[in-house]
């Protein structure tokens, strides 16, 4: 596990670039879902990585600090994010003052983390009445042409997982409220493949390897998307757990 989430370092300007970010309607659930707005709230990004949330979360008013573990994904939240505060460290020893945020988040990031560690650290530096946020963006298998992808890719990884992994919402926290939402972009299929590519399971394959199933997916999607765009159509679980 340590392996697979520290390889981004290895490829934070790639994941920058080409991953997706959030649609406003995740950040307007997520208001409603912990009880306050996120303007003026003391929020608390773990895993921040290159700032894809914390930029979005920071716009909505946010007081919020980054917390990030690798050296280069912090390199490339500093250098897009200057006004925004970061600290290193990561959710199973969390470099904060305990009771003082009223929301945490993790976005795609609690499945790095110890629950035995990180689900105490949670309790401990949420004020009471204060939130815990996770969510994960996934493409979505409803899409046809997404489906055949991530069937591919659990052949090309012997896994059932693909790229994702496993993810379960903590124990410990009271009850999650969850709430799904759809959204898209429409990007080139370089910068779609370029996406992929940042997945940690790729990160950690290797290049040979990695040249091998991006040759061949290049050859499937270009006639399917002649003009050199695809859309990518997502689905955000939000799980919010108010203390």
């Amino acid at each position: 596990m340590t392996t697979r989430a520290r390889s981004f370092d290895s490829a934070a300007a790639l994941y920058a670039a080409n991953r997706p970010g959030y649609p406003p309607a995740l950040y307007d659930a997520l208001e409603e879902l912990a009880g306050r707005p996120l303007a003026g709230a003391r929020v608390a990004d773990v895993g921040a990585g290159t700032g894809i949330a914390t930029a979005l979360l920071h716009e909505r008013g946010a007081e919020v600090v980054a917390v990030e573990p690798g050296d280069g994904m912090a390199a490339e939240f500093r250098r897009a994010n200057p006004s925004i505060p970061l600290v290193r460290g990561d959710g199973d020893r969390l470099p904060l003052a305990s009771g003082a945020f009223d929301l945490l988040t993790y976005a795609q990031a609690w499945h790095w983390t110890d629950p035995a560690r990180s689900v105490p650290e949670a309790r401990r530096v949420l004020r009471p009445g204060g939130a815990l946020a996770v969510w994960w963006n996934d493409t979505d298998s409803g899409v046809p042409w997404i489906a055949e992808q991530e069937e591919r890719l659990r052949v090309f990884f012997r896994a059932a997982e693909g790229v994702n992994g496993f993810r379960t919402l903590p124990e410990g926290l009271g009850e999650f409220t969850t709430r799904t939402l759809r959204w898209s972009r429409r990007i080139t299929l370089d910068a779609h493949l370029a996406n992929l590519a940042s997945h940690s399971a790729f990160l950690v394959l290797g290049e040979a390897g990695t040249r091998e199933y991006f040759a061949a997916e290049r050859e499937l999607l270009a006639p399917r998307f002649p003009d050199g765009t695809v859309e990518e159509q997502y689905v955000v679980t939000l799980s919010v757990a108010r203390t």
